[in-house]
């Protein structure tokens, strides 16, 4: 059998672009037809033009909390949902709440793939341990195993004595769920006298996977992969290993979709490597979301895996993106400081860096200025307490000093004293 899910996986990545931008104009003409909420989004923009990632670039990032109040103004799906696909689906809300739907296909969230290259083939038994209330966790992962053949048994969250006994009756050779629980259930049937040696496999996504936890799964010959998932997508990006069994660096990003890494508060795709906020687009023509910035934190990885798979590589989860911070009783957001950029056009990057001063709140902007520039630190100053309406100071430092780590304001405050 080959090791990999299909030809697309191993295609140039250059004819992987192509294929993805050819196909993208028709239908953003398509969705905005079927989508008003979108289309409001849109309007104004020449959509045929979108051709490429520079002309990608320049359309708006969809933030989530945006995406809340939208759908709030307009239930349940702000208009972002094209209503002939509401049809014999399923809708779900996540927190926030933020309302979903299931695509048409049977493997609508791209899991397959992930359950592919960590080893699941046909004929496996799945013990699933993601929710299937409410949100669509459980049915991603669901969907993905059953499009590749296997057998799922939906156990859901909780109940760790009766997921226990039911493992042991059913003996599934995969696990799917969040990093810990499976080291609940093991534990738990070590404690209880119960067979669960059956597991062989794990495909984790929902928390982190420590070292130290996937090591420990190894001792008992459980081979354990995770993937980098959201309610909205899907999978976006999963993990693969080498001919030893060990994982590989980075998680290997999903067919069907662009992903872009942007500035934290901006619509501004990143250099390779910078961390940065992690925004999709996916043609989906059920639940049709273009930009949408998903929160996470993560970089590219240079070059491609030597899996032989040939699409972009993201180093994982990496952090939340959204750093909207409370100053002085105000809350100072990403966007706020990629305004006072766009407004003086001499500075390059800057952080804000939020400290304390005896008892108050003191904030500091640091500002890389471009070469040749000639910076007006007391206008910088002035814009930093009419946009934020908090004084502050500002600090020229060093071009290419500040930490290219995704954070547009560090909170260094310490309350220990």
């Amino acid at each position: 059998m080959s090791p990999h899910f299909d030809a697309l996986e191993i295609r140039d990545p250059a004819e992987r672009e192509r294929d993805l931008f050819s196909r993208l104009p028709d239908f953003l003409s398509g969705a905005v037809a079927r989508a008003d909420g979108l289309a409001n989004w849109l309007s104004g923009h020449d959509l045929s033009g979108i051709v490429d990632r520079a002309a990608l670039a320049r359309l708006p990032v969809l933030r989530k909390a945006e995406l809340l109040d939208l759908q709030r103004a307009s239930p349940p799906f702000g208009g972002f949902v094209d209503p002939d696909a509401l049809e014999g689906a399923r809708v779900f809300m996540s927190p926030g709440p933020i309302w979903e739907i299931q695509g048409a296909g049977a493997d609508p969230w791209q899991a397959a793939r992930a359950f592919f290259a960590a080893g699941v083939r046909p004929g496996a038994r799945v013990h699933n341990a993601f929710a299937y209330h409410m949100t669509p966790g459980g049915f991603v992962l669901d969907t993905g195993a059953r499009a590749l053949g296997c057998s799922v048994f939906p156990a859901g969250t909780g109940n760790t004595d009766m997921q226990v006994e039911a493992a042991e009756a059913f003996r599934p050779d995969v696990y799917a769920g969040t990093p810990d629980f499976l080291q609940i259930m093991l534990d738990r049937a070590d404690r209880d006298g119960r067979d669960l040696s059956s597991f062989r496999t794990g495909l984790v996504s929902g928390g982190a996977l420590f070292p130290a936890m996937r090591e420990a799964y190894r001792a008992r010959g459980i081979h354990i992969l995770q993937c980098y998932a959201t309610a909205e997508f899907g999978v976006i990006a999963f993990e693969t290993s080498g001919a030893d069994g060990l994982p590989l660096p980075g998680m290997v990003v999903n067919e069907n979709l662009i992903v872009e890494i942007v500035r934290p508060g901006t619509d501004d795709p990143v250099p390779e490597g910078e961390v940065g906020e992690v925004v999709v687009t996916s043609l989906n023509p059920s639940y049709p979301l273009v930009r949408l910035g998903t929160g996470d934190l993560s970089a590219f990885l240079p070059g491609t895996s030597p899996c032989g798979r040939t699409n972009v590589r993201i180093k994982g989860w990496m952090g939340r993106a959204d750093q909207r911070t409370k100053i002085k009783g105000m809350f100072v957001d990403p966007k706020q400081i990629a305004e006072i950029t766009r407004r003086h056009a001499e500075i390059e990057r800057a952080r804000l860096v939020v400290t304390r001063v005896g008892a108050s709140d003191a904030m500091t902007l640091n500002v890389e200025i471009l070469a040749d520039a000639v910076p007006d630190t007391e206008a910088i100053k002035t814009t930093l307490r009419d946009v934020t309406k908090i004084g502050g100071g500002v600090v020229l430092v060093e071009p290419g000093s500040l930490p290219r780590d995704g954070k547009v304001i560090a909170d260094e405050r310490e309350y220990s004293d």
